[in-house]
């Protein structure tokens, strides 16, 4: 990036004017003319929506002199609506490599003059304002990427609102990161696509301008808190046409709402719409976004409300490997024919975006015995739980009343141990009244404002089509098992709340999804197979496995840079993973075995053979489980 950093001296060409000399660090001269721009009367800004002949369309903000660092600094941490192609330094003012491109709107407004924030009007020309001028200093930002040789690549038909002014942007409710007085919410602009060409559209896009061309959303414009796409903040909306979905990127008029927020007594910027053509370019575009391997794919995670994710062919390549480990079937029991590919995928895509989850476990299964639980599902769950904390996330998980006293030594016992970093709260739920479901989820019992985001069982048992609740040998133990199945049930009438379950044998809840293949291929599939769906069913030869490979996924979907800028919006800098300590956060042997022994301390049995020992579901650790999180873990912190 072209950026004057003080005290460094790059030569570069200086052009004068008749009142001042403005210079601005850049890469390249191009042999054409370099024209004046802030005090010329002719303006030789328009709008444009692509660049010609190596140029590139830019906007201009002018700020005071003890506000230049500061918003350098605000542009270089929010670089995706605000790609800064460089400044000049203070005092001088010509504008290099502008092109000689005429424009035909002579006498337009070209800029907008703020006094404390507020817009006083527009100006076709900064001349009168140059004494002000000589302790300010203009920063050009180039637009944060053209749409229209991506959508004729893809074959898409152009629907630009801008033939008759600007396409439309949209204040959103996603802040940027703040910097020494700079605050103010993301800007986006948007385009309709039919659902079959997003795929083609995104990596058009990011062919065309790397990391610059990525959405940073895709699907319902509610979730970035736009309210109507028919009502732009700016300019003129594209209106979506049945079988569209919204696909939005970072606008360069988030740099508008910047100087407006930033309460300065003096400022001014481009004009809506309002571009000039220059030569300096912006950062190069990644190579990792021009390769196969760092291509960006697009993946569908909630239908209510719409909303899809992103992640590079890389990190997609190295979750479908971790859900291919996970389904062996050590004892035989057929879970091949429950598999559906890219469950493992999609559900940790949602638990990326969830920032309040809930988790559950438990399955009773020898209630000959005090405790009952068995060894599977609690170590799964606490080991996804570990992962989600080093996330920064919110985690609660929700038991049966009758075991809570042992979760509780479970849980402080793991934080003891360094197997997790805080305690979980734990909470119970009994039902027992209509509404009761939704009452526990929801703050005062309103749908459109859930407390959690995302559901996950792990080895709990869920209830089969007759109400009763069985274990793999057919008998109930529903009298061992509260119903908190219904928040799942719940859970699918509430929009924004999604749901994950993990099993292994059909029995466990969220296993509805895949109900029919358990009655007709796993044991006694046909009286215990769980009724209850969730929407992401993860099938696990141990159903541990799959918490472990819900940890290891998030891992690699956080430390994939194409997922983390879709994540955060393109504001704010990617999180490098040695910074938050995520690979401590993932599971390890040495982890697992401690918490195998603290269950084992209290005394709950494998699933399969009933004893106690260091054993899940008849498998030692030591020969079976030791070697599979190994596995997981090689696989996901492995480079490429």
């Amino acid at each position: 990036m072209s950026v004057y950093t003080p005290g460094t001296q790059i030569p570069c060409g200086l052009v004068k004017s008749d009142m001042m000399t403005f210079t601005l660090l850049r890469k390249s001269c191009l042999p054409s003319a370099v024209r004046s721009l802030i005090l010329q009367k002719k303006p030789n800004i328009r709008n444009m929506s692509s660049s010609a002949e190596g140029l590139q369309p830019a906007s201009v903000v002018v700020l005071p002199r003890s506000l230049a660092l500061a918003f350098e600094k605000f542009c270089q941490a929010n670089s995706g609506p605000l790609p800064l192609l460089g400044r000049s330094e203070p005092g001088k003012w010509t504008l290099p490599a502008l092109g000689a491109v005429p424009d035909t709107r002579m006498g337009c407004p070209q800029f907008r003059k703020y006094e404390f924030g507020t817009c006083m009007g527009s100006l076709t020309s900064l001349e009168e304002c140059s004494e002000q001028l000589k302790d300010m200093v203009a920063f050009l930002l180039g637009r944060s990427f053209s749409l229209e040789g991506a959508l004729e690549e893809a074959g898409l038909p152009g629907r630009n609102a801008a033939d008759h002014g600007h396409l439309g942007a949209y204040k959103t409710a996603v802040p940027c990161a703040t910097i020494a007085g700079f605050c103010c919410p993301l800007v986006v602009t948007m385009r309709p696509v039919p659902k079959d060409k997003l795929e083609r559209l995104v990596q058009a896009s990011c062919s065309a301008a790397g990391e610059q061309g990525q959405p940073v959303h895709i699907g319902d414009p509610g979730l970035l808190g736009i309210k109507d796409l028919s009502k732009p903040d700016y300019g003129e909306p594209v209106v979506c046409q049945p079988g569209d979905v919204p696909v939005f990127w970072p606008s360069q008029l988030t740099s508008l709402e910047a100087v407006s927020g930033c309460m300065t007594p003096l400022a001014f910027t481009s004009a809506p719409g309002c571009t000039v053509m220059t030569d300096l370019k912006g950062p190069a575009a990644p190579a990792r976004c021009l390769t196969p391997e760092g291509m960006p794919e697009v993946h569908h995670i909630s239908q209510d409300p719409l909303h899809y994710s992103m992640a590079s062919a890389s990190a997609v390549r190295k979750i479908r490997e971790l859900e291919t480990m996970i389904a062996v079937d050590p004892g035989s029991r057929g879970i091949g024919h429950l598999l559906r590919p890219d469950e493992l995928l999609r559900a940790s895509l949602s638990l990326s975006h969830a920032r309040s989850l809930l988790l559950t476990t438990g399955l009773p299964t020898h209630f000959n015995h005090e405790p009952p639980e068995e060894t599977d599902g609690p170590p799964g769950a606490v080991a996804l739980a570990a992962f989600l904390q080093a996330l920064e996330k919110r985690v609660c998980m929700v038991v049966d009343r009758r075991a809570l006293s042992l979760y509780k030594k479970l849980v402080d016992e793991a934080v003891e141990q360094g197997i997790l970093k805080t305690r979980i709260p734990l909470l119970t739920y009994q039902g027992g009244s209509t509404g009761a479901a939704q009452a526990f989820l929801c703050a005062d019992g309103d749908p459109k404002s859930p407390r959690f985001d995302h559901l996950v069982a792990i080895e709990r048992v869920g209830r089969a089509a007759d109400g009763n609740y069985y274990n793999a040998r057919m008998v109930s133990i529903r009298h061992l098992v509260d119903p908190i199945d219904e928040l799942f049930l719940a859970a699918q009438k509430i929009p924004g709340i999604s749901s994950t379950g993990v099993g292994d044998g059909g029995n466990e809840l969220g296993m509805g999804k895949v109900k029919e293949a358990v009655k007709r291929h796993i044991r006694n599939g046909d009286v215990i197979a769980c009724d209850v769906e969730a929407d992401f069913a993860v099938i696990a030869g141990v159903s541990n496995w799959g918490g472990y490979a819900l940890a290891c996924a998030l891992y690699i979907l956080n430390s994939c840079e194409v997922h983390s800028r879709y994540l955060r919006k393109a504001v704010g800098p990617f999180r490098a993973p040695g910074a938050q300590s995520w690979t401590q956060a993932l599971p390890s042997v040495a982890k697992e075995e401690k918490m195998l022994s603290i269950l084992v301390r209290h005394r709950v049995r494998s699933g399969v053979s009933g004893l106690v020992g260091m054993e899940v579901d008849g498998l030692r650790f030591h020969d079976t489980h030791a070697q599979m999180i190994q596995k997981l873990v090689d696989v996901t912190t492995v480079h490429g």
